[in-house]
């Protein structure tokens, strides 16, 4: 599948990665990564946005599985010629077209693949989007769709380990908001 992307004024050609050569194992166990991509609402000026909660600014976007079986985060595997957060932003934009600011990791987690009855050890990044495109690699096999923390909750939790990725994200970005020191992971 072939996108264009914008790179700094200039159109980039970006085809989605397939098959499995290149990715990386440990321990016998596939390394994914993904993102967790966020905004912040834009500010209102009526009483009634002054009274919600810090959760209620923040808005994430989700993907249709390419199977067509539920919603969850954009995320593939780990390849051998990026870094974690180079292939989670490559995921970003592959599977839901957008890209941002990549920030510091929220975790690290284990779980077992539904489709191929295989452990995966999965990391998952915030991304602050900052631009989102009209036309993506995989436009044509996924939806994407913006919602409240409260909505992602609910739609995502057959995957218990982006439900908790989520959680460490809100923790996070209420944390910062109210300049407390948020938790990082190394």
């Amino acid at each position: 599948m072939v996108g264009l992307v914008s790179q700094e004024n200039h159109l980039v050609a970006l085809v989605s990665r397939t098959g499995r050569a290149l990715q990386r194992y440990r321990k016998g166990r596939r390394q994914v990564v993904g993102c967790i991509p966020y905004r912040y609402k834009a500010a209102s000026v009526d009483s009634e946005a002054a009274s919600s909660s810090e959760e209620d600014e923040i808005e994430v976007l989700v993907i249709t599985s390419k199977k067509g079986k539920g919603m969850l985060f954009p995320k593939g595997g780990w390849e051998i010629d990026e870094s974690k957060k180079e292939a989670a932003l490559r995921e970003s934009i592959e599977e839901a077209g957008v890209r941002g600011i990549v920030e510091g990791k929220l975790g690290r987690w284990s779980f077992k693949s539904k489709s191929q009855d295989t452990c995966h050890e999965g990391y998952m990044f915030p991304l602050l989007v900052q631009h989102q495109f009209d036309f993506w690699p995989e436009h044509n096999h996924r939806q994407r769709t913006w919602m409240s923390i409260s909505e992602a909750r609910e739609v995502i939790c057959q995957h218990w380990w982006m439900k908790e990725a989520l959680e460490r994200l809100v923790n996070r970005l209420t944390a910062r908001n109210n300049n407390k020191p948020a938790p990082t992971l190394s």
